[in-house]
């Protein structure tokens, strides 16, 4: 498994969409969850296939009409990883939050 080059926003929404599904889902699912274009979803889902985190397959539904669906699940390896980055997003979140937030006053009076 590669490591992710560039982490975009679009790619942590994309895993944690991913994360969010129990199983094999399929990319309209991913769409509509992050609510990302279709041009940045699919190049994002071929990437992370490529690089070994995540493995896709036909739907091979046949009692369901329409176009085959292409499903998409992550590798065991994937699946650690895309928890570590979301953990470190969420960090990251965390920190600037705490950051932004003016001093508390202590109470205390400050003598020079």
């Amino acid at each position: 498994m590669e490591p992710i080059q560039r982490v975009t926003a679009p790619t942590l929404d994309v895993l944690e969409a991913l994360l969010a599904t129990d199983g094999a889902v399929w990319g309209l699912l991913v769409i509509k969850a992050t609510g990302r274009q279709a041009g940045t979803v699919y190049p994002i889902l071929e990437r992370l296939e490529r690089q070994g985190w995540i493995r896709s397959s036909w739907d091979d539904d046949a009692e369901r009409s329409g176009p085959r669906r292409r499903l998409y699940e992550f590798t065991a390896d994937g699946v650690e990883a895309a928890r570590a980055l979301l953990d470190a997003r969420q960090a990251a979140t965390d920190a600037a939050a705490r950051a932004a937030r003016p001093a508390r006053p202590t109470g205390r009076t400050v003598t020079s």
